[in-house]
């Protein structure tokens, strides 16, 4: 029989062989991490971490060099750069004080414009939403870059993709916002949400940034006359109009949608009523999951007319042609050129007659007539410019190009080779498409009109494809 003592001896003992045992448990993976970590390690005090490679076990086999390297890219507004003031807008363009409130509007609804490469392209984007009349401390710049505050402190330069000149924006008169993260489109889009809750904004225009936007200045039937004239709009009053016009429906709206969604006009509770953003659906596919979740909502989706927008993928060469600058012949150049061959469009200025008949232009560029004022002439020879830069990008074997034309920026703050990005957003953009496709057990994005889907059958439904 065992005394008092003995069985307290053993109730010790039992907890103590308890303890060893749940601390041998607990070491197992650390040993199992230990042992996976030790065949890259040199435990050689001072040796640090070994490359597999120098343990006998192969060597890294290098991709070849490209065998045609673009030149660098240049700033288009070097003025600017050098300069303590943007230039003047053209007085017709001249944002009106206080606007939002002849429409009934209780706040000046923000434009955003979300960055993440080419800075060429962006500051296009910008000069030609404030030259063609939108209030410059309207407009917010989201820097999504993840260089943290490299770009604020002037770490980085032009040629590194995440380049984006803070001295230059202030100068302008935007709203600079720093994202804390790099984030994905679908991220990026929700981030616009956070934002507008942040500042109380329930409606929100937001606009990708390799556009050139124009107001009507030579007149649009039934939306306004022509600059100069009594009843003229800018493209930011137009957009205004339609938000006041759009509220006054009293219809469930979504979105409003300005030459598609390069430019649009946003209703966060429809974006909220369906979950937002799918941020498992990072890139391409991810607006067509968000827009057909709305109608699927009852939310409507509507195309809107505020301005002309055109879709480009190269750059003005210089951006004082925005400002009206009349002593300079309106030029363009590929960001990213292919090896040169007999038609160097970098080099070259754009054969204007080509331009004048592009067949993708939306609308007919108006005939010069004498006597007019030199402004809407020189404002149709932009006009024509511009539409060709965006059929230029529509015919070009990869419209989107124009991302590749930055190669630089090694050794500086938060460095990622060019070719890495670019592969990386590839890769999340195919894993994007498998996640879509599974989601709504189809491929195609007539998720309603083709496969007669709901709001409710996410992750659902079976696979149609087999």
């Amino acid at each position: 029989m065992v005394s008092p003592r003995g069985r307290r001896y053993v109730a010790i003992a039992a907890v103590f062989a308890l303890v060893l045992i749940m601390f041998l448990l607990a070491d197992g993976p650390k040993n199992s991490a230990r042992g996976y970590l030790d065949q890259y390690l040199d435990h050689t005090p001072g040796a640090g971490v070994t490359s597999a490679g120098s343990r006998g076990k192969g060597k890294p086999r290098y991709l070849p060099d490209p065998t045609w390297v673009p030149p660098p890219v240049k700033d288009p507004f070097h003025s600017l750069a050098t300069s303590k003031e943007a230039p003047p807008i053209p007085e017709w363009n001249q944002p009106k004080h206080e606007l939002h409130v002849k429409y009934d509007l209780e706040y000046a609804p923000p434009l955003f414009i979300g960055f993440t490469r080419s800075w060429p392209m962006l500051l296009q984007t910008v000069v030609s939403y404030i030259t063609a009349g939108w209030p410059a401390n309207q407009i917010y710049v989201i820097e999504n870059t993840g260089v943290q505050r490299a770009n604020a402190k002037g770490q980085l330069t032009l040629q590194n993709p995440f380049y984006m000149n803070h001295e230059s924006l202030n100068k302008l008169g935007v709203n600079i916002v720093q994202a804390p993260v790099l984030m994905s489109f679908a991220q990026l889009q929700n981030y616009y949400m956070y934002l507008s809750h942040q500042y109380q904004w329930p409606y929100y225009y937001w606009s990708h940034q390799d556009v050139i936007a124009l107001s009507y200045e030579d007149g649009q039937v039934g939306l306004t006359a022509k600059a100069h004239e009594e009843g003229y709009k800018t493209i930011y009053e137009l957009a205004l109009e339609e938000l006041n016009r759009t509220l006054g429906t009293g219809e469930r709206w979504g979105q409003r949608l300005f030459s598609f969604d390069n430019f649009a006009l946003v209703n966060r509770e429809a974006f909220e009523d369906v979950g937002g953003w799918d941020n498992f659906i990072p890139y391409y596919m991810t607006e067509c999951d968000m827009h057909s979740r709305l109608l699927m909502g009852n939310w409507t989706i509507k195309d809107a007319h505020a301005g002309i927008i055109n879709d480009v993928g190269s750059i003005l060469d210089d951006l004082r042609v925005l400002y009206r600058d009349e002593s300079i012949e309106p030029s363009y150049s590929d960001l990213n050129p292919s090896k040169p061959t007999l038609n160097k469009r970098d080099a070259a200025p754009v054969d204007m007659k080509s331009a004048e008949t592009s067949s993708l232009q939306k609308r007919a560029v108006a005939p010069d007539t004498p006597g007019e004022p030199s402004s809407i002439t020189y404002f149709r020879k932009l006009q024509r410019m511009t539409a060709h830069m965006q059929k230029f990008k529509r015919e070009s074997k990869n419209r989107q190009n124009w991302l590749g034309g930055q190669r630089g920026g090694k050794d500086e703050p938060f460095y990622y080779h060019s070719r890495g990005i670019q592969q990386g957003i590839d890769v999340l953009t195919a894993a994007g498409k498998e996640v879509f496709a599974e989601k709504w057990g189809h491929r195609g994005c007539d998720l309603v009109s083709g496969a007669g889907l709901k709001l409710e059958d996410q992750w659902r439904v079976a696979r149609d494809w087999e």
